[in-house]
């Protein structure tokens, strides 16, 4: 069974109905207790860093989601709930969960660029080598983004996809079983149910 973590911050019937069409049992957890009982956990997630983090520590969700990875369960965490998985964002003061080794940093463009923040719309993205979430996803895919912030990663080896945006930045990430994806799967029909399948075989 894969848990929807709520803290009242993503598209969790989205979520929910994708995967339902991907074949998978889902459910969605109001209360930390209710980790316990998920084999995988998906960490939604739109709105503000600080705000974010700070729901995920006051319903007790922080200390719940270490004790799923320490166990070696998968987790995914979209769009902002990739970001909180950092170690910190230049959009807050508040720590992440610091799952995997980097930072949330807003994009930047030359005065000259006709670009704008947030990056929003369809784009296309490139798996960063193999692992069971990239399986079958080439550069063909496209996935619907909103954001204003990218994560920077340490280590290159935690980069899982990368898009390009005026230049060149982590749209997935990855450390062990913790993954986390910048775009919305549940937004982007076909090729988002691939990705969520492959989450689901994981």
């Amino acid at each position: 069974m894969i848990g929807i973590i709520d803290c009242g911050m993503g598209n969790i019937a989205s979520i929910k109905n994708m995967l339902k069409k991907a074949g998978a049992d889902s459910c969605i957890l109001s209360e930390a207790k209710e980790v316990e009982n998920a084999d995988k956990l998906i960490l939604p997630g739109v709105g503000s860093f600080d705000v974010g983090i700070g729901r995920i520590r006051d319903g007790g969700f922080d200390q719940a989601i270490f004790r799923h990875v320490e166990k070696g369960k998968p987790l995914l965490g979209i769009c902002l709930g990739m970001q909180l998985l950092g170690c910190a964002s230049e959009e807050g003061q508040e720590k992440g969960l610091g799952l995997i080794p980097f930072r949330s940093v807003r994009f930047r463009f030359g005065e000259d660029s006709e670009l704008k923040i947030p990056h929003m719309g369809w784009d296309y993205i490139r798996s960063e080598g193999e692992n069971p979430l990239t399986e079958g996803i080439d550069d063909t895919y496209r996935y619907y983004f909103v954001h204003s912030y990218h994560a920077l990663c340490e280590k290159k080896e935690n980069v899982l996809f990368t898009c390009e945006y005026g230049y060149e930045f982590a749209a997935g990430v990855v450390q062990g079983c913790v993954y986390g994806v910048q775009f919305h799967p549940e937004k982007s029909h076909k090729y988002g149910m691939k990705l969520l399948g492959n989450f689901i075989r994981i």
